[in-house]
């Protein structure tokens, strides 16, 4: 028993000497990677922090200015008129896509013919390119264009990217038509675990639609929406690409988003310094937003 025993511990503490040399081997393999994550991921991040506390000229030189440029910030009104953009654009534009993405996913979920085809059309947009989508939008949107045409009858004609009451919804379509494909696809995968046998049950029992989806499948999306949202959210604050082709930030600053006072001040202006600050007031938003998010989603879980 007792050479058994002294085998037994000896085995133990070889397997241990093992484990922790191929956990050093491991790490050792996978540093090199794990460096340039940190370097390109986190550099930039720090390097934005930094020069925002400096004056940047394009000719190289470099002045302290500590935080300037974040009471700069503060007092710009065009930095409040662009981050209220930003926010409205958000609070229509994730909804919206949250909504239509699970609408969406409930339609092509199961097995039919076509289904395929459907889901494939319903994501193209996600893979299309957003200039070439924004350009052909900028003709739909234009006073002689299909919308306005068929907006007519309600009194909403004419171009909507020319009135600054219009312009935010505008985008916002063309925002949600890009994006919802990536979050049905998402919403497909996770009804994948509904079971189906919940669903059968609650049918025979004479369930609605409404009732199905409400009792049964969305405590099973509650998790993927708020995921969703968090994605979702973060695109949202970054939007730039369809405002720059669609609208320049117009009509007198209507679509005027930060992502889009960051690039105006950085390479119109070439004011780097104040840019950076802009940038780092974005990512302080969407950290918070993200956080609070992420407290929502351990409550729900």
């Amino acid at each position: 028993m007792t050479t058994a025993s002294t085998t037994r511990k000896r085995s133990g503490r070889v397997a241990q000497v093992l484990t922790r040399r191929e956990a050093r081997m491991a790490f050792l393999f996978v540093l090199p990677a794990f460096l340039l994550f940190i370097a390109f991921r986190f550099g930039p991040t720090i390097a934005g922090v930094l020069l925002s506390l400096f004056d940047y000229d394009i000719s190289g030189e470099i002045d302290w200015r500590g935080l300037e440029h974040f009471q700069r910030l503060v007092a710009d009104p065009l930095f409040w008129r662009a981050m209220g953009t930003t926010l409205i654009y958000t609070l229509f534009a994730v909804p919206i896509s949250l909504v239509l993405s699970t609408v969406m996913a409930l339609g092509v979920r199961r097995a039919f013919r076509g289904a395929r085809f459907f889901r494939s059309i319903f994501f193209l947009p996600v893979i299309t390119s957003l200039v070439l989508a924004g350009s052909i939008f900028v003709w739909i949107f234009s006073s002689n264009g299909p919308w306005s045409a068929l907006m007519a009858p309600l009194g909403l004609g004419g171009s909507w990217l020319g009135s600054t009451v219009l312009v935010i919804p505008a985008v916002v379509v063309v925002g949600v038509w890009s994006r919802f494909g990536y979050g049905m696809m998402i919403m497909i995968a996770a009804m994948q675990d509904v079971p189906r046998e919940l669903e059968e049950a609650a049918l025979m029992d004479g369930a609605t639609a409404w009732q199905r989806f409400r009792s049964i499948i969305l405590p099973y999306l509650r998790p993927t929406i708020f995921f969703l949202a968090v994605i979702e959210t973060t695109f949202a604050f970054q939007v730039f690409d369809v405002i720059y082709v669609m609208t320049q930030g117009g009509p007198a600053h209507a679509s005027y988003s930060l992502v889009y006072l960051l690039y105006d001040q950085g390479f119109k202006y070439f004011d780097y310094g104040y840019a950076a600050a802009v940038g780092v007031a974005l990512f302080v938003m969407t950290l918070a937003v993200a956080l609070v998010q992420r407290l929502l989603i351990g409550k729900q879980r």
